[in-house]
């Protein structure tokens, strides 16, 4: 009999299985061996519950399996997302995430950058609001949405192809007259192109269009009075929003029914992100969706890509339109 703290060992496995101690490690390090060896080897394993010292394989290696994740926090329906794909890409490829939410602090997310390192992490993938995070060369980072430097790729959705898309489905659903609403970081960043996107979509499609741009932390309360500044006789004089985020999209709607305007039919809104109900049920509102879990295989894909010199600088992937209820669909 053994023991209840009794702690099987690689040998312990070759024993039971009936098999030489190096086949054994073949098995848990994916090398390969016969079928029937491989077969015999894992029910030993599971009999056993042999547990793998992955932090030992790891030093064998020079790796430790495990990639850190900077995101700002995992409340917001899309980080939480973005979170779960990209977990999802490392598991696949037998990577842990070290999971880092930084509260859109700078100071915080350098002392993440420290701390990942000190752990001697494969690499980091970063959604970062600090322009001047220093990393150390041998490690690879993937930043987010960000361009953070010549040798650190990005990975992105086309957000100047959604915002045109946004302005292009407005006309199309017989608006004439359009606002763009932004509230976001003042960092150079890309979803800061989803401005130039739409104000190009407006121009190629003869809309007119009035903006009204927040920074961070700005208060609401602007934009309805922006919106109520323009409501004539009782009603909006634009006939289409466009709004920067699907969260600003919903403040937005509870807004416009506050002002008496009914959505879709006195004013269609557009928000930005894909966000679901629930994660995985109806839109909130209609949207342009960014391809999330495409953003995570991208961005593992890189991060894990052994000749470091060919990655890209920028990849922008294709973003979709997905009606929500905020629009009026084309018969």
């Amino acid at each position: 009999m053994k023991k209840d703290n009794y702690t099987p060992t690689m040998k312990d496995v070759a024993r039971e299985a009936g098999v030489a101690l190096g086949t054994v490690s073949k098995v848990v390090n994916g090398l390969p061996v016969g079928e029937a060896y491989k077969i015999r080897v894992e029910n030993a394993i599971e009999k056993l519950n042999y547990q793998v010292n992955s932090y030992a394989q790891g030093l064998k290696a020079n790796k430790t399996y495990t990639a850190a994740l900077l995101i700002p926090n995992t409340l917001h329906p899309f980080y939480a997302s973005l979170v779960y794909y990209i977990n999802q890409a490392l598991l696949k490829r037998k990577y842990r995430m070290l999971l880092c939410a930084t509260d859109f602090d700078s100071k915080q997310e350098q002392e993440y950058i420290t701390m990942a390192q000190q752990n001697k992490v494969d690499g980091i993938i970063g959604l970062t609001y600090n322009p001047n995070l220093i990393i150390e060369e041998n490690i690879p980072f993937v930043a987010i949405d960000r361009s953070m430097g010549p040798n650190i790729p990005c990975v992105a959705s086309d957000n100047f192809a959604g915002g045109q898309l946004a302005a292009e489905k407005l006309a199309d659903f017989g608006c004439k007259n359009v606002a763009f609403l932004r509230t976001g970081s003042s960092l150079s960043n890309e979803p800061n192109k989803r401005k130039a996107g739409f104000e190009n979509g407006c121009l190629s499609r003869g809309l007119s269009y009035e903006m009204k741009i927040l920074d961070d932390g700005a208060p609401y309360e602007e934009f309805e009075i922006f919106l109520k500044e323009h409501i004539r006789n009782g009603k909006l004089t634009f006939d289409g929003i466009f709004c920067v985020t699907d969260g600003l999209a919903y403040s937005v709607l509870k807004t416009l029914r506050k002002l008496g305007q009914n959505v879709p039919e006195d004013v269609q809104v557009i928000g930005f992100d894909g966000i679901r109900i629930l994660g995985n049920a109806d839109y909130i509102c209609s949207t342009i969706v960014q391809p999330t879990a495409e953003i995570a295989e991208m961005s593992v894909e890189l991060l894990l890509q052994e000749n470091i010199s060919v990655r890209p600088p920028l990849v922008c992937l294709p973003v979709t339109y997905a009606y929500g209820g905020t629009t009026m669909e084309p018969s």
